[in-house]
């Protein structure tokens, strides 16, 4: 009987998303919405649904915050932009019952967009504050700047 354990092919370690990475997203995400004129709240969470980092803009409206952070989990859990899950919860759509059947802050409104490194999923960044079109653009400007996808 061998006492050697079987040889197991590793998952490769996927750095996780850093607090430094998080105050990157979110300085880009401000000056996106500076240059859209949006005053609006920015939330980045890690894989495991973590803030990370957050900032309200001294302008926006109070629920701004809110929104952003459940944009950002809704993509985090979901893996996906919010911007393609919003037909899937319309009273025809597949997840049409998930709003209300889950205990969770789940917001299907654009804005959240899952953050990636090496094809694994690292966390989620969420704005909130402007309209759901710019919301998704602030988004999509800051993960580009900062070279996650």
């Amino acid at each position: 009987m061998s006492t050697t354990a079987p040889v197991t092919e590793a998952t490769p370690t996927v750095r996780p998303l850093t607090t430094r990475e998080a105050d990157a997203l979110i300085d880009a995400a401000a000056r996106a919405a500076e240059g859209l004129g949006v005053r609006g709240s920015v939330t980045v969470l890690d894989a495991g649904g973590h803030l990370l980092g957050f900032r309200r803009d001294d302008a926006a409206v109070l629920i701004s915050g809110e929104t952003s952070t459940r944009k950002a989990y809704t993509a985090l859990q979901l893996d996906a932009p919010t911007a393609d899950l919003v037909d899937l919860v319309r009273p025809d759509g597949l997840f049409h019952t998930l709003p209300t059947a889950l205990d969770r802050p789940l917001l299907f409104l654009a804005g959240g967009v899952p953050l990636h490194r090496d094809g694994r999923l690292i966390g989620a960044l969420g704005f909130g504050g402007g309209s759901p079109e710019q919301d998704h653009r602030i988004a999509l400007t800051a993960i580009a700047e900062s070279g996650l996808v």
